[in-house]
């Protein structure tokens, strides 16, 4: 599992958008699966998106289809999560892992066979 560090998260409004960035320490994130997973006090982790390298590609926690979208940059150095529509049950830390996993799906489901976590990036979603 190669390292990775988060950014973009922050406080935003009700109905307000942010985009998180997931990035290698070193090299790229091609011919990795990628995930993002959300963590609150008190409740385990989640995944929430997924991006694998096999069909079907992506996968989305029912809560956040149609709101989120899970992408790669061009130069396959960022794996990105585009938040629209925030809502306050959106409030969590957000990780991001890319472990040995061709399945999107599988990724986000057991979040336990992720062997490392980052720091992750908050998201306060409050008016």
């Amino acid at each position: 599992q190669v390292r990775l560090m988060e950014s973009g998260g922050g406080l935003v409004q009700p109905g307000g958008s942010l985009r998180l960035s997931c990035t290698p320490s070193r090299g790229t994130l091609e011919g990795n699966s990628v995930g993002w997973f959300r963590q609150v006090p008190g409740k385990a982790r989640e995944g929430v998106a997924c991006i694998g390298t096999e069909e079907p590609t992506t996968y989305y926690e029912d809560s956040v289809k149609g709101r989120f979208t899970i992408s790669r940059d061009d130069d396959k150095k960022t794996v990105f999560l585009q938040m629209n529509n925030l809502s306050p049950d959106d409030t969590a830390v957000y990780y991001c892992a890319a472990p040995r996993e061709k399945n999107a799906a599988r990724l986000c489901h057991f979040p336990q066979k992720v062997p490392s976590w980052g720091e992750g990036t908050p998201v306060t979603v409050s008016s």
